[in-house]
């Protein structure tokens, strides 16, 4: 490692099993991050998270993104695992690349391009994590060092990457954002980068000074107390938050899911209490590891018609004493009120409509912006 750098996380997503995907044999699939800082050189990381069995991979490049599936000629860089072209990775791990030297400006998009030799198929549990973005899947072969990647399929999903880091000044900083579809920025606009994260990294390159990664470990139906896609927050938050390359921050918005109760089962009726004990958890872990942490207060959904009778008054109560608490408990470093932000003032059961993507649960695009932008960087310093 050179003198006065380390490795900082900058760009993340959060292992969880793929939905909707037939499976691959025999394919490259080619993905499109944006990271937030930038640097001189990187490395990535590829999950097994949720495989049963190893997963192979024949072959990794990064590059600068072009347009749709095309690299930036020359910038294309051969990624090697130990300093062999392939890896297996087990079941449950992580393989990190060797690093390459590939000068990447904050805010840029990279081409991520990954030869799946094999057949993996649905019942290998594929790790992917709803994207929001155009990613790229090949016909059958190795496309990695292709300029322009023949298309086969497209997908939303970013199959098997969950993270790329970058080199940086030793006083860098890296902020996790952790939590559900409202991180992960469902139903914002495809492409647009619109997620509240996404415009975090945008503000924190803006303002400039001491470099801060952001890492979106957002996923979407997420609860603090119980599985659901994926793991639950508490059971991921050591690999999610804690591993997480150079991370001095978190940002926790977790527990709408715990209230919502999608599969209505009595045992999973979260209360406050419950709620308030889980997050009081990732507090103590958090900073047993050196790593702030700032608690996001929960948004309103009283008119949610995405999944119907999510929202009643008694779960209306627990949302606001759990509220109360982030803001009043002492338990956080910092409060990120995105309640206060999104809440309509004439009835706070409900998101403005300003801010409301329509469905009463999500943020448009606008809202998320709104959502990065009360956010008081100085908690970040």
């Amino acid at each position: 490692m050179p003198n006065g750098l380390d490795w900082v996380g900058t760009w993340a997503a959060a292992p969880a099993p793929a939905e909707g995907f037939a499976g691959f044999n025999n394919h490259t699939i080619r993905l499109t991050p944006r990271v937030s800082i930038g640097g001189e050189r990187l490395r990535v990381r590829i999950s097994n998270a949720h495989g049963n069995r190893p997963l192979q991979i024949g072959a990794a490049g990064v590059a600068l993104r072009g347009a749709g599936p095309a690299i930036v000629p020359g910038s294309d860089c051969k990624l090697t695992f130990g300093g062999e072209d392939g890896i297996g990775i087990a079941a449950g791990a992580v393989a990190f690349s060797d690093p390459v030297d590939l000068e990447v400006k904050p805010l840029a998009d990279l081409a991520v391009s990954i030869y799946l030799p094999g057949e993996v198929l649905t019942d290998f549990q594929i790790t992917g994590r709803y994207a929001r973005q155009t990613n790229y899947v090949s016909p059958p072969g190795n496309y990695v060092s292709e300029p322009v990647m023949p298309v086969g399929n497209l997908t939303d999903q970013w199959f098997f990457l969950c993270g790329v880091d970058v080199l940086a000044p030793d006083g860098a900083g890296g902020v996790v954002a952790l939590g559900d579809s409202l991180t992960d920025g469902n139903i914002s606009t495809i492409d647009a980068h619109c997620r509240w994260p996404d415009q975090l990294a945008r503000r924190l390159v803006e303002r400039g000074g001491r470099p801060i990664g952001v890492m979106n470990n957002g996923l979407g139906g997420n609860r603090i107390l119980h599985d659901l896609r994926g793991d639950s927050g508490l059971k991921r938050f050591d690999r999610d938050v804690l591993a997480q390359p150079g991370a001095t921050h978190v940002i926790v918005m977790l527990g709408t899911n715990d209230l919502r109760n999608r599969w209505a089962k009595p045992e999973e009726e979260a209360t406050a209490e419950q709620m308030i004990a889980g997050l009081q958890q990732m507090a103590e872990r958090a900073h047993s590891a050196g790593v702030k942490i700032i608690g996001a207060t929960l948004t309103p959904f009283g008119n949610e018609t995405y999944m119907a009778n999510a929202w009643n008054p008694t779960r209306e109560r627990h949302r606001v004493a759990v509220n109360e608490w982030i803001r009043s408990g002492g338990a956080f470093d910092g409060v990120a009120d995105f309640d206060a932000a999104l809440r309509d003032p004439e009835t706070a059961t409900q998101m403005a409509t300003e801010w409301d993507c329509g469905d009463g649960l999500h943020p448009s695009d606008a809202g998320y912006c709104r959502m990065a932008d009360v956010i008081d960087l100085a908690l970040l310093d």
